[in-house]
């Protein structure tokens, strides 16, 4: 069975343009289950002052609290391909499957999710690549600052 994933795919980058367009990090990311978004969330960590608040992270903050069996049949999209930190939490509510939309930029333990049973789809969306690309180059210390070099 085929998945579309164009449509949540672009409600991601829809987020990520949020967070480019409040002076952050443009990385967004959506949850679904059952082929409806239940949460939405974009990188804050500039907006909110914050050390944690990747896009996965405030996606998953927006759903909410949501039983066990809510996150295993659930999906997890992301503009980027996620860190060591939104990876972690991907694994400890046990969500089945993360859509990445691009791991050019950047590559999160992709190796790692896929050997704990985590299926990865990987896009190589060129919109996801081209706004991280600018991104970088414009603001540098900005990305290091949030990847943590």
């Amino acid at each position: 069975m085929s998945i579309d994933h164009a449509p949540f795919l672009r409600a991601a980058i829809e987020e990520a343009r949020k967070g480019r367009d409040e002076g952050g990090i443009p990385i967004g990311s959506v949850l679904v289950i059952d082929r409806r978004i239940v949460g939405r969330g974009h990188n804050r960590r500039v907006q909110r002052g914050s050390a944690i608040l990747h896009a996965e992270m405030d996606c998953l903050e927006n759903a909410g609290r949501l039983k066990a069996a809510d996150y295993r049949r659930s999906v997890l999209y992301s503009t980027l391909s996620p860190c060591d930190m939104c990876s972690g939490t991907a694994l400890l509510y046990k969500i089945p499957r993360v859509v990445i939309g691009e791991n050019r930029t950047f590559r999160g333990p992709e190796d790692y999710l896929r050997s704990r049973g985590v299926i990865l789809d990987i896009l190589d969306d060129a919109e996801c690549v081209r706004m991280m690309e600018e991104f970088i180059s414009d603001r540098p210390e900005l990305w290091n600052e949030d990847i943590g070099v």
